[in-house]
Order: structure tokens, then sequence, then C-alpha cells
């Protein structure tokens, strides 16, 4: 079923699954997806679903709709794609209609799965397309190396601003690309994440090259190219 994940400077607020033929997006509380920020427009946008495909239309807001960094009156939404209204980013996941393009990786180790989810960011693109990234960390690359369970010796690069591992309900972690280096917070869950042995909270840590992660029962390790 398809979804949008709604996030601000890094952080994951809400999810909304898409169950109805017209879902209304805008800053008025009537509407499906509610987002109080004046910088949205009280009707800002419109997803409309036909089938397994949804289109986004833009409602002549004021600030526009942006769609992977370019502004869009009515797109056919692909999986991945990244909706930009004022500082808010919007990613639209649908795995069933793009089986092949960024499946959730579920990494399986002894006591739980655990999912390297890829959450809403201000690059929202692949390596492959850097120029849409932050041109102040296009720069920095990175990856979380599993280091336990079924997985182990996987990495997970982070190309994405905001790259989310864990298992919704249980334990979820944002790492964060920001120009002076990675960060690391705990977003979700009872099961708070440790870096090296240390329990980590909402307020962001720095990695380092060699940190040791564990979330969900499965040891991970920062690596900084």
């Amino acid at each position: 079923m398809p979804k949008m994940i709604v996030s601000i400077d890094g952080v994951v607020i809400k999810e909304v699954q898409l169950t109805k033929d017209r879902t209304s997006l805008g800053r008025r509380p009537y509407n499906d997806i509610v987002i109080d920020n004046l910088a949205v427009s009280g009707e800002h946008a419109v997803l409309q679903m036909s089938g397994n495909e949804v289109y986004l239309e833009d409602l002549n807001s004021t600030n526009g709709t942006y769609v992977n960094g370019k502004a869009v009156k009515k797109r056919l939404l692909q999986n991945s794609d990244l909706v930009e209204i004022g500082k808010y980013k919007i990613k639209y996941v649908n795995e069933a209609a793009a089986p092949d393009y960024e499946k959730t990786m579920i990494i399986k180790p002894a006591s739980a799965a655990l999912a390297a989810l890829a959450a809403a960011g201000a690059a929202g693109a692949p390596a492959a397309a850097p120029a849409t990234a932050d041109a102040a960390s296009v720069g920095l690359q990175g990856a979380i190396k599993v280091m336990s369970g079924a997985a182990a010796g996987r990495e997970v690069a982070l190309v994405k601003v905001v790259t989310t591992i864990g298992k919704p309900g249980v334990a979820v972690a944002a790492i964060t690309k920001r120009p002076q280096g990675f960060v690391v917070a705990h977003v979700e869950g009872a099961g708070k994440p440790t870096l090296n042995g240390v329990p980590i909270g909402a307020e962001p840590v720095s990695l380092k090259n060699g940190d040791m992660l564990e979330l969900a029962g499965t040891q991970m390790q920062f690596v900084q190219h």
C-alpha cells in the first residue's frame, strides 16, 4: 500500500497510508495530511490514486510543490520520489509499483528483523545523481556495515541526507549527513540504539569512522570514506 513519510530537519514526524482515491494535503485541519506551517497553503495539493498509481497535483499553492527539486503542477509519483513543501520533505513509498527500485532491505539477525529504510531527506536521490544533493554535503561518503546476524558483512551506503535504520515500532535510529559529518539520533521505539556501548537519545551524536552501533540486537559499524 502506498504511503507518504513526512519529515522536517531529518526527523520523521508522521507516516500516512494512502487508502482513498483522493487525499488532500494542506495547512487547514480538515485536510487528510495536515502540515501546520505558514509556508503551506490551506489547500496545498492533492494526491489522487488510480489503481496502484498515485498522481500529485498542486492546487495553485502560494509557494508551490516540488518533486525531487523541481516545481510541478501534476505528476505521476514514482517509488522514493521526494515531495518538498516549504521545509517539509514528504517521501512517497510504493514498493508494489516499483519492486526493482530501492527496495526496503531486510536484515535478519538472530533476535529480530532489521530494516534499513531510506527516509525523507533533502537529497532524495541515489548516489548516481549527486547534483540534487545538498552542495555542502556532497563530498561526504559513509556506510553502515553489518557486523552480526545473517547479513554480517553487508554494507548500506549512506547516500541520502537522512537514512533511517531499524524496525518501525521496535527501534528506529536516523543517520543524518551534515556539512561537518554524520550524526545519529534515536527516532522511535522502546529499544534505544547504542553507540560504542552508550545509549543514544533524541539529540544527534557525531559519528566517527569505526564507531560501533547496536540496534534491535544487530551490531553495525560506521565507515566513513
